[in-house]
Formats: structure tokens, sequence, C-alpha cells
């Protein structure tokens, strides 16, 4: 294991507490698409790439967008019944 290897191990696992260490849902929803490019790389390196096109287009790509289309949904509905009251 070469030493450009194991830095790589290291930021998957730091971006992986990072995403349940964070208290803002936004920068935890980053951190999670950061860990899962840094994942998509990884199985790159590993001589699977078919998996790790899959990683970058659905985990970090879609569950990405996913994520933050229901945050921003979330926001509007507390904001919507914060002026009803």
């Amino acid at each position: 294991m070469n030493l450009a290897h194991s830095v790589l191990l290291l930021l998957i696992f730091l971006f992986a507490v990072l995403a349940l260490w964070f208290r803002n849902l936004y920068h935890s929803i980053m951190a999670m698409a950061a860990f899962s490019l840094l994942l998509a790389l990884e199985f790159y390196i590993l001589q699977a790439p078919d998996v790790a096109i899959a990683e970058a287009g659905i985990g970090a790509g879609l569950s990405t967008v996913i994520a933050l289309i229901a945050l921003s949904a979330c926001r509007k509905k507390s904001t919507n019944k914060e002026e009803q009251r």
C-alpha cells in the first residue's frame, strides 16, 4: 500500500466522521458528497472502474441532489408553519 492510497483512505474516514459530526445539515450533506467522491476514486484505484462510475454518479451526484432538495423542502415547510402562527 503506497502513501497516496493511505492518504486517500484517511480522507475517506475523515469525511465520514465529519458527515456525522456536523450539526448543520447542509455541511453534513456536502461532507457525504466528498466522502462519496473519494470512495469512487478508491474504487478506481482498486481497478473497479464500473463501480467507481456508479458510485460517482449515484452516490455523489444523485444522492446529494436528492438530499439537498429534501433539505430545502423541509425548510420551506417549517417557515410556512411559522408564518401561519
